[in-house]
């Protein structure tokens, strides 16, 4: 725990406790001056006493109020050293279908899921990518889960960035066609991971509807990077996308979605699972990962407490004191 002072120099604004000071020795030596000469008894050194401390209190409060101190706190955690886990979630405009206007989108309900697969791993360094018929990182892996919470909210979202290539523009890329799982292939060539993570695996959350897939040239190239894959589904073929409160007629539920990811789980030696079978996936992923060396790292508070704000307050104790004897 450290504290830091933003504007150190405020400080200075506690020598103006040295005039009232000065006030108040001086009307104290002619008070007793005129006691001793009209013969009165001195009054007890703690209620003489008590103004001047008061004084100095609240102009110390007030003082060290100024300088703006920050308390940070300063926290360690243990942080997998050999394992590292990538999470892509697919955000081709076909994960805007939901049941019905009211129902979730498929993305919410996979930005939900990568939340909660992103709390069963504690400690293990996680990634977010999103994938149309690319693959674009956003958020390397990292121990930092609140970094991994606020990526996954502000930079997750629909086409976000949208579908291209060098040979189509964006604006001839169908609903169908948007997502490439061929494109899960450049995480094993484009350095998703670092050097130091042997345990590699890549969680991909999508619908599964993708164009055609090599499925046994993605397999080729994960496997050769040692990377475990997990696919969880999010679809339903009574789901629908909805502009302008109806259904779009260019997007159909592909029937096939399941059976690509089949072939990719196959080939890349992993799993799928239905987004009911969150749970199993769960598992899969913690198996995965395993158990292995740590290394402990420090963290720092990310919300630095402002003290300022309360030394002013409690500066308002001594000052009523102040006040309240002032009246008796």
């Amino acid at each position: 725990m450290t504290i830091d002072f933003l504007t150190p120099t405020g400080g200075l604004i506690a020598l103006a406790v040295v005039l009232p000071i000065a006030a108040f020795l001086t009307i104290s030596r002619r008070a007793a001056r005129m006691r001793r000469d009209l013969g009165l008894p001195e009054p007890p050194l703690r209620s003489r006493l008590f103004p001047l401390v008061a004084v100095v209190v609240l102009a110390g409060l007030l003082g060290l109020a100024a300088t703006q101190p920050l308390l940070e706190r300063q926290t360690t955690r243990r942080v997998r050293s050999d394992a590292e886990v990538v999470m892509v979630v697919d955000v081709s405009r076909s994960m805007l279908a939901r049941q019905g206007l009211t129902g979730p989108a498929r993305l919410e309900r996979a930005k939900e899921a990568a939340a909660r697969l992103r709390t069963s791993l504690p400690g293990v360094p996680v990634g977010i990518a999103s994938l149309t018929n690319r693959v674009l990182p956003h958020l390397f892996p990292t121990a930092d889960e609140a970094v991994f919470r606020a990526t996954l909210e502000r930079a997750i979202d629909i086409e976000r960035p949208p579908p291209g290539s060098s040979f189509f523009p964006v604006d001839q890329l169908s609903l169908s066609n948007a997502t490439n799982l061929d494109s899960l292939a450049a995480v094993a060539t484009q350095r998703f991971y670092s050097e130091t993570g042997r345990r590699r695996l890549l969680v991909v959350l999508t619908d599964g509807e993708s164009a055609r897939v090599s499925a046994s040239d993605v397999g080729r190239r994960l496997r050769g990077a040692d990377i475990e894959t997990v696919f969880v589904q999010f679809w339903d073929p009574d789901e629908r996308v909805y502009s302008d409160g109806r259904p779009e007629p260019e997007y159909r539920p592909n029937p096939a979605a399941r059976s690509i990811l089949d072939r990719l789980a196959a080939a890349t030696r992993g799993s799928v699972f239905d987004e009911s079978g969150l749970g199993a996936a769960e598992r899969k992923a913690r198996e995965v990962v395993g158990d292995g060396p740590v290394r402990v790292e420090a963290a720092e508070s990310r919300r630095p407490l402002a003290l300022a704000p309360y030394l002013a307050a409690a500066a308002f104790v001594p000052l009523a004191l102040l006040l309240w004897r002032r009246d008796r």
